[in-house]
């Protein structure tokens, strides 16, 4: 293990990839600190890009690209109450009150510091959790995979969500359009409609970028130019020493930050769970559990500490199932996967067997850049905050045509341009109508996997269904499937407010 991290950490440390990383953490966290734009987007805008890069290059700055943007969204949390991206939204509790007593540095401070614990918490646990993992995942078969992506599909289509109903009929949107295309197994065209360009099914890459990019544009187009942007506060660094908190705070903090990076990884872990229930969870426990929970909301750093530890926690929980078993932990590493995907890597436990250096590059990269992402939102503070002001009639379509070039450089063909376009169309439809875009993009993605270990496992078992469920893993990941969904369902039925919405409240 050493060895191949000694390995990875020379390969990160190249001066093209040291570049490209610092523009990837930067650029990441400009994304996730201006309100509507977030990590998801930032990803999948580079993920083009990558394709002339070799498997190192290109997967360091996407990794530099996801730590930057996981962080970013605290800057505008902070300084205007609005959070960049939704892993910040417990940050605007208590983030905000200290800006307005004054307190902006050390609340910024705070949110730097334990953005950076919570990040190499979980990188660290992703080093040793993960091979392990991988270990046990060599013994699945069809089975066991096709239970696995069950079980996913149905946590992300009930969490993703407010209505259950939404979630599972974007999920079950997702496995449909999934379909289109030669089939994997008997090799029959299906639902192409005469069309040749849809033989082999429409691209990962401009899936991703219609329903998180152009959907994002059109829904901002919206109201564009007329819209009350928030001026960010002058922040003054003036007499202040360090991050602009004390020891002791750090140490009383302690506790907190070590309790909030567990839910995070935790959470992580799930697959569609992600950041943006991990910081709210860990805010609700945190005051829960503080001897001055009253001040919780009121200007306590304890809530930034809470939120910005969780959210930056679950990048290595989210990275765990989609290196150990193919399965994205929420939609960034989604795009990560036709990252990995681009440069003909399979992710899953093989994945430690037969790319070991590029594992390691790859936890040498998350490493490195969590150190970029510390050092360039404290000292690179100001030119964020006017990075902040920059008009987004202005921003968004520059974002636009880069989308538009990406798409056309992954094959060179109109037809990337035009479903870019249609699943713009669709995803900005998503949000007219409340449905989450990631079920979608998650099922889209287990839908073939599902199909497949669907298929192999039947024909293992002369056609029966029996070993799915005789099977003791795949049988437990069904069972805990449907036991997920009937609890979903009871509590459908008996309605009761949540502690995230009272929160949200108030």
């Amino acid at each position: 293990m050493l060895e191949l991290l000694q390995q990875g950490f020379g390969a990160v440390f190249s001066l093209n990839i040291m570049l490209l990383m610092a523009v990837g953490v930067a650029m990441g966290i400009v994304f996730g600190a201006v309100p509507g734009l977030s990590a998801t987007m930032a990803v999948a805008l580079c993920l083009p890009l990558t394709f002339t890069m070799g498997p190192q290059a290109g997967l360091s700055l996407l990794v530099a690209l996801f730590i930057g943007a996981t962080s970013g969204g605290l800057i505008s949390a902070i300084l205007l109450k609005i959070p960049g991206t939704p892993s910040s939204i417990a940050t605007v509790f208590d983030g905000g009150p200290l800006m307005e007593q004054g307190h902006g540095v050390k609340a910024l401070g705070v949110g730097i510091v334990f953005s950076f614990l919570g990040t190499i918490f979980s990188i660290v646990a992703l080093m040793f959790i993960a091979p392990q993992l991988a270990k046990v995942a060599l013994s699945f078969g069809p089975h066991e995979y096709f239970a696995i992506a069950v079980f996913s599909l149905t946590l992300i289509a009930t969490l993703s969500a407010g209505s259950m109903i939404k979630g599972l009929f974007a999920g079950t949107l997702g496995i449909a359009v999934s379909t289109v295309g030669i089939a994997p197994v008997e090799a029959v065209r299906r639902f192409t409609f005469g069309f040749s360009e849809l033989n082999g099914g429409f691209s990962m890459l401009t899936v991703m970028i219609g329903m998180f990019a152009v959907a994002e544009i059109i829904k901002l187009a919206e109201t564009g130019r007329h819209a009350v942007q928030g001026k960010a506060k002058s922040v003054s660094m003036k007499n202040i020493r360090g991050f602009g908190f004390s020891l002791k705070e750090f140490r009383e903090q302690l506790p907190n930050a070590g309790r909030s990076g567990i839910i995070g990884l935790g959470i992580g872990i799930l697959p569609g769970i992600g950041a943006g229930t991990s910081n709210l969870v860990s805010y609700i426990i945190a005051k829960k559990r503080a001897k001055d929970g009253h001040t919780y909301g009121k200007g306590n750093i304890g809530g930034v500490v809470a939120s910005e530890t969780a959210n930056n926690a679950g990048v290595g929980g989210a990275m765990m199932p989609l290196m150990t078993l193919g399965i994205p932990g929420d939609t960034v590493t989604a795009i990560l996967l036709g990252g990995f995907l681009i440069h003909g890597i399979q992710p899953g436990p093989l994945l430690f067997i037969s790319q070991g250096p590029l594992v390691y590059t790859i936890f040498a990269a998350l490493i490195v850049a969590t150190c970029m992402m510390l050092f360039m939102e404290f000292y690179g503070l100001r030119l964020f905050i006017k990075l902040l002001d920059v008009p987004k009639h202005i921003l968004l379509p520059i974002i636009l045509v880069l989308c538009v070039v990406g798409a056309f450089g992954l094959s060179s063909r109109l037809f990337d341009v035009w479903s870019i376009l249609l699943f713009g169309l669709l995803g900005y439809a998503f949000v007219k109508a409340g449905m989450p875009a990631a079920p979608f993009i998650i099922g889209f993605i287990l839908g073939p996997m599902a199909e497949t270990n669907l298929r192999r496992g039947l024909m293992l078992s002369d056609g029966s269904f029996a070993e799915f469920f005789t099977n003791p893993i795949a049988g437990t990941f069904l069972g805990l499937a449907l036991a997920f969904v009937l609890w979903q369902v009871f509590s459908a039925l008996r309605p009761k407010p949540s502690a995230i919405n009272q929160i949200l409240r108030t």
